[in-house]
């Protein structure tokens, strides 16, 4: 595999990508069995919790104004899947995941995209022939809670490039559909091999009013390298997650706020001279739970 990639001169924007990620969430009816009582008392409480930061600290006119002309801003960039999943998703994912003992989730971010081709239990992503960037051997074994590998469980893995895009979400790049996306199948023993390649860091989008969020407090839109999967079977409950890498920048800060120290990777060389790390994921049970007002 060559190690040079064909350069490109396309540069991704922010409202390329919050339109992509917009058309990709409303192709997917959603829904929720939300009582009116609970759906009631969310609401109450988000308002009331805003009421507590505009009298703490005294919101001007102006401020209020600048607020409502930013939220009129990321509604037509396209930009609420963005926002949202960068800055609001991990304390979803967090809240849920607690009374499950299973593997960590975290975020799923804004550019997931279902039915990426299976390769079965053992295969190498799609990419482009000159692929830049290090080859990666990502395996390991899909358990339950008793330790019991699970045949068929079934992973799927996305990330962006090394250049930090992701297919689908390039913004007129020409990168190929599926380019870095698949999913696995496990064999008898609930075991996986995929090869690929390590991702690089990259900025989320940030030339639209998602961009002036971060500048207005002096932050930055930089996310560490990862690998995004979702793993499930049968009978269990889905785990969506994120992989991060030992020592890589941006771990240590992180703008989305989802990484945790479960969640890191710490490949070494294999025989080959090819980098290799095991991860394993273990599934807990459907829960059957349901929340109440």
């Amino acid at each position: 595999m060559s190690t040079t990639a064909v350069p490109t001169t396309a540069v991704p924007t922010a409202s390329g990508s919050g339109s992509a990620a917009t058309d990709k969430f409303k192709g997917h009816r959603v829904s929720s069995d939300t009582s009116p009582e609970r759906a009631a008392a969310i609401y109450k409480d988000v308002l009331s919790k805003l009421s507590e930061v505009i009298y703490q600290h005294e919101v001007t006119y102006d401020e209020y104004r600048v607020l409502k002309q930013w939220l009129i801003n990321v509604g037509e960039g396209g930009e609420w899947p963005l926002w949202l999943d960068v800055f609001l998703e991990h304390f979803v994912e967090d809240s849920n995941s607690r009374i499950f003992t299973g593997t960590k989730g975290s975020i799923e971010g804004p550019y997931y995209v279902p039915d990426a081709p299976n390769l079965g239990a053992k295969g190498t992503m799609p990419m482009r022939e000159d692929e830049k960037g290090t080859l990666l051997v990502f395996k390991g074994q899909v358990r339950d809670l008793d330790g019991a590998g699970i045949e068929g469980a079934t992973v799927e893995l996305w990330h962006a490039d090394s250049d930090g895009y992701y297919s689908q979400f390039d913004d007129g790049l020409g990168i190929p559909e599926w380019n870095l996306r698949g999913t696995f199948s496990t064999d008898v023993e609930g075991g996986f091999e995929i090869t690929t390649i390590q991702p690089a860091p990259y900025q989320i989008p940030h030339d639209g009013p998602t961009g002036e969020f971060i500048a207005s407090y002096d932050g930055h839109p930089w996310r560490p390298a990862h690998l995004h999967l979702k793993v499930t079977a049968p009978g269990k409950r889905l785990i969506t997650t994120q992989l991060y890498f030992q020592g890589g920048e941006w771990v240590e800060d992180d703008v989305a706020g989802a990484v945790k120290p479960e969640l890191i990777l710490a490949p070494e060389p294999g025989a080959d001279g090819v980098d290799e790390v095991v991860y394993d994921f273990v599934l807990d049970p459907v829960s059957e739970a349901r929340y109440v007002a």
